[in-house]
């Protein structure tokens, strides 16, 4: 298991953050006993006998004739590497659509619409004629530092929830709304957009969620949310908190959201909702690998998994900008089938395991926050989203080679269309959010000691590989698509062996699990090892062998249950780690946790991609 006394210890990342502020936390090892966690009792569950499977086509998955043969015979996105980024002469960006009455109501990833439990009219108010303007940044903006969460102060809670209450108290059919606010995480996701396009000619839906698109809304979204609060209380320096689950002092929902019942009526506070896991309140620790059931293990465990989880989300397999943000998505793609779908690194992994630990499973579609349709009904939604935000500026501030932002015109001009705090319509772009200083904001410094958390190897030297030919079956012997309903094993050949220091860190090991088409009215999750044992207790994400997750929210798209995206892991410093440098094959285990009855892979291949 991972030290999480050695990564609790690491020096406050000064070099990630332009402007810090003193904070009265204190992680030091030495206070760690001082947490106020609670995890249950059982133990781990195991895998027992575990065994290959290599299944057809499922009868309920669509016809494999309906997939893009690009992704069956080449993988997700051709040719890996600099080829993500050629343009093409008919490419254009996603663009929302200047009319925003052009707009349907939510129909997608709602398995269950007659007992939702919010609506599904997820339209804007329209309030005026005429195209969206071109917003343009304020220039000097007051500076709006984001404060910790679990750090805040009596005296900005209060400001806090006085936003809150003021958004609330608007009528609904003002744009600035709360209940507005919260739908439009609904219109975007859920199937109630289409691209602009060219008259008379079949528009396809908007997603921004599986792709390239992830990271630069959600900063827009939140802008404006911000903004708005502020423009509420007459305060242009107010800044919404971010609740930074990366860190072990902010492992638990922040308890301002659930304030004692004995001192404040929860249904008066504004930042409440009564739509969480009743399991997973403070002081339980979030689980950043959930699969949908309880884990078990004791509270220094879990810390120690959050910190290798986010490790490998950050580091290990986010080597590069496709890797990290998700797969290229432009104007024609269609969200089902899109030129090159996958997730990307954060948004397959933390982001959605909290978004599903923090949600009722007792609801009916899991609200609020376990599915995208409701997730915006949670203040704690946007506290979630801005500490996801906070992880775009942290990578790219790590210093290491292939953290940057895409460079492709087609994400940088994407854009989307939101009301601002003086209810104008206006038009964004990409282009104008990948710095969050001219925006006008700022992260208060917090410790990142996952950044200093490698996970650690159970074996070294397993051999695994070799000792499984003959048993398990190889990946150019698999008649694909496989079936994944149950745990599969496939050896699967590398393409160089004792790479030099020089070489490793121009191209990295990546494995490529393509063509995943799975049923996406369901929370899917699996994980995927490498060269693991069958033993007891179970491989986590504290450990080496660990490759890393696929994992996504419910949200289908109009009639179309089946939806097609990839993932890559990172092997470079995991065969470092077991010290299988040097053999020719590893073993790949694809574990099911959650939804996986009918999902299907495409392709699985191990290449090395070059970075820039």
């Amino acid at each position: 298991m991972a030290s999480f006394t050695s990564a609790a210890v690491a020096p406050p990342a000064t070099t990630l953050l332009s402007k810090t502020l003193s904070h009265r936390s204190n992680t030091n090892a030495n206070q760690t006993h001082r947490f106020k966690l609670s995890c249950n009792a059982h133990n781990h569950k195991t895998l027992k006998n575990p065994q290959t499977l290599i299944n057809p086509t499922p009868k309920t998955s669509p016809d494999i004739q309906t997939l893009d043969r690009r992704n069956l015979l080449l993988g997700i996105g051709g040719l890996y590497g600099a080829t993500n980024y050629l343009p093409s002469a008919f490419a254009t960006p996603i663009t929302a659509p200047d009319n925003i009455s052009d707009c349907i109501a939510a129909n997608a990833g709602i398995s269950d619409k007659k007992d939702a439990a919010r609506t599904l009219a997820c339209c804007p108010p329209v309030l005026s004629e005429g195209a969206p303007k071109r917003f343009v940044l304020p220039k000097g903006p007051v500076t709006r530092v984001r404060p910790a969460a679990q750090r805040v102060t009596d005296e900005y809670l209060a400001k806090y929830k006085e936003a809150l209450r003021k958004m609330r108290d608007l009528p609904d059919d003002d744009p600035r709304s709360f209940k507005q606010q919260a739908m439009i995480h609904c219109a975007y996701c859920n199937g109630s957009y289409r691209q602009k396009g060219e008259d008379g000619k079949p528009r396809k839906e908007i997603q921004i969620h599986n792709s390239w698109l992830f990271f630069p809304f959600h900063r827009w979204y939140l802008y404006f949310y911000e903004r708005i609060l502020g423009k509420l209380i007459d305060d242009p320096s107010f800044a919404i908190p971010y609740w930074n689950w990366d860190s072990p002092t902010g492992m638990t929902i922040p308890a301002m959201f659930e304030p004692d019942p004995a001192k404040e009526n929860p249904r008066r506070n504004p930042i409440f909702n009564p739509y969480r896991d009743a399991n997973h309140l403070p002081p339980v620790v979030v689980d950043i690998d959930y699969n949908g059931t309880e884990r078990g293990a004791p509270c220094i465990d879990q810390i120690g998994i959050n910190l290798a989880a986010m490790y490998k989300q950050m580091i290990s397999n986010a080597t590069d900008p496709i890797s990290f943000f998700g797969g290229m998505y432009k104007a024609g793609d269609d969200p089902i089938n899109m030129g090159s779908p996958l997730i990307g690194t954060i948004e397959s992994g933390c982001h959605t395991a909290v978004h599903r630990w923090v949600g009722n499973s007792r609801m009916p579609n899991n609200e609020d926050m376990g599915n995208f349709y409701s997730a915006g009904y949670d203040p704690i939604f946007y506290v979630h989203h801005a500490n996801v935000d906070r992880m775009w500026k942290i990578w790219k501030g790590l210093g290491i080679k292939g953290h940057h932002d895409p460079t492709d015109e087609d994400w940088l001009e994407a854009s989307y269309v939101f009301y601002d705090e003086n209810k104008q319509l206006v038009r964004v772009y990409n282009k104008d959010c990948v710095d969050t200083e001219p925006m006008g904001y700022e992260y208060e410094a917090s410790r990142i000691p996952w950044s200093r958390n490698r996970p650690i190897p159970r074996t070294k030297k397993p051999k695994i590989a070799a000792r499984s030919a003959g048993r398990v079956i190889k990946v150019v012997d698999v008649k694909f698509p496989m079936k994944i309903d149950r745990i599969v094993k496939v050896l699967v050949k590398r393409p160089a062996l004792k790479r030099s220091k020089e070489e490793k860190e121009n191209a990295k090991e990546i494995l490529f699990i393509d063509g995943i088409c799975f049923d996406s009215e369901r929370f899917v999750k699996f994980d995927v090892y490498v060269d693991d044992k069958d033993d007891e207790p179970a491989t986590t994400a504290a450990e080496s062998e660990f490759a890393g997750s696929f994992a996504q929210l419910p949200h289908n798209h109009t009639d179309k249950m089946f939806v097609t995206s990839a993932a890559r892991f990172g092997l470079t410093e995991l065969l470092e780690d077991i010290e299988a440098e040097d053999d020719d094959s590893v073993l790949v285990t694809i574990v099911p946790r959650a939804g996986c009855h009918d999902t299907i892979i495409s392709n699985m291949k191990i290449e090395l991609m070059p970075i820039d």
